[in-house]
């Protein structure tokens, strides 16, 4: 699927805010609002847009404790593994990367103590044969 400008456009001003107005969309990108429903509607079926979700504010955040956990796997445990991480409420995102790790995980939770339990769930699951975990301590770009 090729991708306008005003796609581009219509794309980063709903991942700043997926509740805007159709109407203040238009206005926003110089289109009429026919035009940006038929453009949302068109990005949706082509699944470009595969969802809208809730986006926590800065205070909510900053009172979680969030960490990177870099995973090992054992041969073939990837799919078992990843149904386990997705079932952890703590888990927020989980990304298959190269390198000398297999999975990262960024996990969120109310206190250190909460955070260390929940690290330790995720070294003691089948088929994780290493973790290395690095506690975050601000965001500097989030968009």
């Amino acid at each position: 699927m090729t991708m306008s400008d005003k796609d581009r456009q219509l794309l980063s001003i709903l991942s700043e805010n997926a509740r805007i107005p159709t109407a203040m969309l238009a206005r926003k990108l110089g289109l009429s609002r026919t035009t940006v429903q038929a453009k949302i509607e068109r990005l949706e079926r082509d699944g470009v847009i595969a969802g809208y979700g809730v986006r926590l504010s800065d205070s909510f955040e900053s009172g979680q404790i969030k960490a990177h956990v870099l995973i090992t796997l054992a041969a073939k445990a990837l799919g078992r593994v990843t149904l386990e991480l997705q079932a952890m409420a703590h888990v927020r995102v989980v990304y298959s990367v190269s390198g000398s790790f297999d999975m990262i995980a960024i996990v969120a939770a109310e206190s250190i103590s909460e955070l260390d339990t929940v690290i330790d769930k995720i070294g003691e699951l089948e088929g994780v044969e290493k973790t290395l975990s690095s506690i975050i301590l601000s965001t500097r770009v989030n968009r």
